[in-house]
């Protein structure tokens, strides 16, 4: 294995993870924002006040995005294994 395979390899993972990460805290952040802005105007300082939303939007991102995020570590494991023979030889 030459030094570009190996970079090579790591940058495809770390892109995965970034764009899996992303797709879930993402959501969670503007959410967390909106509630943030709500308890200042508001002076409304409920510590579940900003949990639970973000909590939900979380769990709803894991439902509704669940099975893309599947498929994307399907196919990150795919490529690795399809390309073991060539990286080995």
């Amino acid at each position: 294995m030459t030094a570009e395979q190996i970079v090579s390899i790591m940058t495809l993972g770390i892109h995965t993870i970034i764009i899996m990460v992303a797709v879930l805290i993402v959501p969670g952040l503007i959410v967390g924002l909106i509630v943030s802005i709500f308890q200042a105007a508001t002076q409304i300082q409920e510590q579940t006040l900003s949990f639970l939303p973000r909590l939900m939007v979380t769990l709803f991102m894991l439902i509704f995005s669940g099975h893309w995020l599947l498929k994307q570590l399907q196919d990150l494991f795919n490529e690795l294994f399809h390309n073991i023979p060539y990286l080995i030889g």
